[in-house]
């Protein structure tokens, strides 16, 4: 893990993409910054970095659309798989390399309130938090943006997909005040959703006859909860969503 780990962190730096993530997300740190608290000589701080969560949605496709997509691009991801590293330390070696080149940027941004605190009395322990809030959301969008680059075959798809799911991830409150809270619709969700197992299970297996075995295995289960409580299927689009919200976990760190 630590080979792969070194690797890929010096590829981002000998390699444009770790200074085009730096400079993007500094670039628009920055103007945000000067827009939002030094003209009108605004403290809040925490609010400052609430709204960099926009920048995660353009930057972070940037900084994993090649972790895995460049290994299948030049033939060297069987040479990997088959070295000494076993499956589980390649991802993460990976994830942290980019998880790292993002920890770096995040340090260069508490200069911010550094020079902020000159001007003004700050809530350190809430600026604390919500960095720790910041550092582990975009820990979470890093990985998604690894696991959207594993399942890609080039760059461009492996951005565009990114970019897509950190839009929904943004956007998931938002829809959940609108979808339906019916038992029906919940059943009809629910059935929805077993189906994501079973493509994976085919996947892997390509063995249709253990797929319908789960399949039905999974149906009786739900039509058992139907008939014995269907009440627990009311709400449960607007349920499943927000369990997906990671924004709405941030901000328990930014408001304390």
């Amino acid at each position: 893990m630590l080979a792969i780990f070194k690797k890929e962190l010096k590829t981002y730096f000998l390699t444009p993409t770790g200074w085009i993530f730096l400079a993007v997300f500094l670039l628009i740190s920055g103007i945000l910054y000067s827009i939002q608290l030094v003209f009108p000589g605004n403290s809040q701080y925490s609010m400052f970095l609430s709204s960099l969560l926009v920048i995660y949605i353009l930057v972070v496709p940037l900084l994993t659309m090649r972790i895995f997509t460049d290994e299948k691009r030049f033939g060297t991801d069987q040479l990997i798989l088959t070295g000494p590293s076993n499956l589980w330390g390649i991802v993460f070696g990976k994830f942290l390399a980019a998880f790292t080149v993002f920890l770096i940027t995040i340090g260069v941004t508490f200069l911010y309130p550094l020079l902020l605190s000159f001007h003004g009395k700050l809530d350190w322990p809430m600026i604390f938090g919500t960095y720790i809030g910041f550092i582990l959301l975009g820990a979470s969008f890093i990985a998604i943006g690894v696991f959207v680059s594993q399942s890609s075959e080039g760059i461009v798809s492996a951005a565009v997909l990114t970019f897509c799911a950190l839009i929904i991830t943004f956007i998931i409150d938002f829809m959940q005040q609108y979808m339906p809270a019916t038992e029906l619709s919940g059943l009809v969700w629910a059935a929805i959703l077993i189906t994501i197992p079973l493509f994976w299970l085919y996947s892997k297996g390509r063995n249709w006859v253990v797929t319908a075995a789960v399949a039905l295995i999974l149906t009786a289960v739900i039509l058992l909860l139907w008939f014995l409580d269907r009440n627990m299927f009311a709400g449960l689009i607007g349920k499943s969503l927000g369990w997906l919200s990671l924004t709405r976990r941030f901000g328990s760190f930014s408001m304390g």
